[in-house]
């Protein structure tokens, strides 16, 4: 039978990710990256090129000039991705801009008032990830990197919002809750 084996986190690591001391910290990132999100949701949902009479109009010139960028000797966007785009997104754009507006407003809130902090982190990082292929760069590294620090400090990260009381009451997948 395999020994099982623990690595210990780093005291470094322990106190930014864990330690309830770094709260305020996480709670500016968490302000932050949660109003650049509520603003370019609700900017999105208030256009009728996004979310209105015309949903789709404005995705599908950000799509096609993304699906541009698939060519040349050093595309900035990559060919797997472009294709993506063209099938799966630009065959269905009004669906995907409203995905996107109230995703992006969804992300935004739960991060302002600290729910489900982790999760909501999470779908942040994945929107800005799908902007970098698309080759938009703006502030979707700066956030990006802070969405990673998020997510590493779920625990902590929502301390000074809902999740302080509401993670405790909902346990984690690997624990082991005892029904009555």
């Amino acid at each position: 039978m395999a020994q099982k084996i623990f690595i210990e986190d780093s005291p470094f690591a322990k106190f930014v990710f864990s330690d309830t001391r770094i709260t305020w910290f996480w709670f500016v990132v968490r302000l932050y990256v949660g109003w650049q999100w509520l603003s370019a949701g609700f900017e999105k949902i208030t256009s009728s090129a996004w979310f209105g009479s015309h949903a789709g109009s404005a995705l599908t010139g950000f799509l096609n000039g993304a699906i541009a960028q698939t060519s040349g000797a050093h595309p900035n966007v990559q060919g797997w991705y472009g294709v993506f785009l063209h099938v799966i997104v630009l065959s269905h754009p009004v669906i995907w801009s409203n995905i996107i507006s109230v995703g992006e407003c969804a992300v935004g809130v739960a991060l302002i008032i600290g729910v489900f902090t982790g999760i909501a982190a999470f779908f942040g990082l994945f929107m800005n990830l799908n902007y970098l292929l698309a080759g938009t760069v703006s502030t979707n590294p700066i956030l990006f990197t802070l969405g990673i620090g998020l997510v590493l400090a779920w625990r902590v990260a929502g301390w000074w919002g809902v999740d302080r009381w509401l993670l405790p009451i909902l346990g984690t997948p690997w624990q082991k809750v005892e029904v009555v």
